[in-house]
């Protein structure tokens, strides 16, 4: 996700790594489509998780699900809502008590 964001691929605004999915809110620059950057966060991601764990094959579902905000949408307030999902989960009690998530108002 980081490597997408620095070479500029896109823009990450907020994001949550759950226990089984990710939720992530970004802005797509005009460098890849979205299938090419999601191909490219699940290969890279999937090659890293199999080294570490000494293992192969498949990490990620087919395919994804996606959703373009519309302009009157509340950003801010969809990632609260992206963030919240371990609350909502009941992982946690407290959105400080997770550590895999970010926003850039925060």
């Amino acid at each position: 996700m980081r490597k997408l964001h620095e070479d500029g691929i896109l823009n990450s605004l907020a994001w949550v790594i759950m226990p089984d999915h990710l939720h992530w809110l970004f802005q797509l620059g005009e460098q890849m489509t979205l299938s090419e950057a999601m191909k490219r966060l699940k290969a890279r991601s999937a090659h890293a998780i199999n080294r570490c764990h000494g293992r192969h094959g498949a990490i990620w579902q087919k395919g994804y699900y996606d959703h373009a905000l519309r302009d009157e949408e509340d950003i801010q307030g969809i990632a609260r809502y992206i963030v919240a999902n371990p609350l909502r989960a009941g992982i946690i009690e407290k959105i400080g008590e997770y550590p895999l998530w970010d926003a850039i108002w925060l």
